[in-house]
């Protein structure tokens, strides 16, 4: 039998927020992942890397303090960098989960690119807030190269990239042609790597891409049978965070419209995960996405928990 295609999405709490908290974070999150092999899913993995990437552009950026003689390392290398260290403990936590239960299987991080439209309106209007907090003078210097800050109260000021759409993953064939060959691939971490094409080469974006954009372009390039996006709530809801809060297990693509219309999903959380599924379902209607947390995982793909969204009525 033909097995399906699955493209999971990690968010945060699957990864925690230091290294330390990932070592243990990606042992719990091993064991979820090796569940779906289990259930002989082809298995294709992206994550997020928010905190990892802000970790590092800070430590990146304190060491040019220190030494004069370093580089500020650019948000491109900061990503290319998050992807290798995170990629590398989620492959070597599952390869160890896989090999207890008596399946050997190789389990590789793709270090990959993702083009972005230099044009793109995110890109004048910056909204992906990262790094560490700094000064009025340090935030002065940014401006003065040319990026964008913004100032929290009683904290300081913090550095804000733009978020656009991903055009292309670069190293899609690489990533196909691994899990035709149904091993587990690990890639686009963090939205994958920004890069703008000029004269077939390409450069670093001064960037960030939503995580869920690119899980929706990977889960639509690699046509899956499944978009599964796991988070920290169990599903999405109508009316969240009111006494009016209503889980919702089954959604059409037009009525996940819809609602989205009606601004029932919060920007940068919910919002980002609705879209992606939009967007994959439309390039694949005959796929599912589902959105839950990772406690829920197997129940949500047998339909008896968290929220699925589909093309068409279930």
């Amino acid at each position: 039998m033909k097995k399906q295609k699955i493209v999971v999405s990690l968010g945060h709490n699957a990864l925690g927020y230091t290294t330390t908290q990932q070592w243990d974070a990606v042992k719990v999150t091993a064991k979820v992942l090796a569940d779906l092999v289990e259930e002989h899913f082809q298995l294709t993995i992206t994550h997020s890397n928010g905190p990892q990437v802000s970790m590092i552009h800070k430590a990146m950026t304190q060491l040019r303090r220190v030494y004069i003689d370093y580089t500020p390392a650019p948000m491109c290398v900061c990503s290319a960098m998050s992807q290798g260290y995170v990629g590398y403990d989620i492959q070597n936590s599952l390869r160890s989960e896989l090999l207890k239960r008596g399946i050997s299987k190789p389990v590789s991080t793709i270090l990959t690119q993702v083009t972005v439209d230099p044009y793109d309106e995110a890109f004048y209007e910056p909204t992906k807030v990262i790094g560490r907090h700094m000064s009025r003078e340090d935030a002065e210097i940014e401006i003065k190269k040319g990026n964008y800050v913004t100032e929290e109260p009683g904290k300081g000021f913090r550095r804000v990239v733009a978020a656009p759409k991903p055009i292309d993953i670069v190293e899609i064939e690489a990533i196909r042609t691994l899990a035709e060959a149904d091993q587990v691939v690990i890639a686009c971490g963090g939205g994958g790597i920004p890069v703008i094409e000029q004269n077939h080469i390409l450069k670093g974006a001064s960037a960030v891409i939503e995580k869920d954009a690119v899980a929706g372009k990977l889960a639509s390039d690699l046509s899956a049978d499944c978009l599964m996006i796991l988070t920290t709530v169990p599903e999405a809801y109508k009316n969240f965070g009111t006494p009016a809060q209503t889980p919702i297990r089954s959604m059409t693509t037009a009525e996940a419209a819809k609602y989205v219309a009606d601004g029932q999903f919060e920007k940068g959380t919910m919002l980002p995960k609705i879209e992606a599924a939009l967007s994959y379902l439309r390039a694949v209607p005959t796929g599912r996405a589902v959105i839950t947390s990772m406690e829920y995982c197997m129940d949500a793909l047998k339909g008896k928990a968290g929220t699925t969204l589909r093309e068409s009525s279930f």
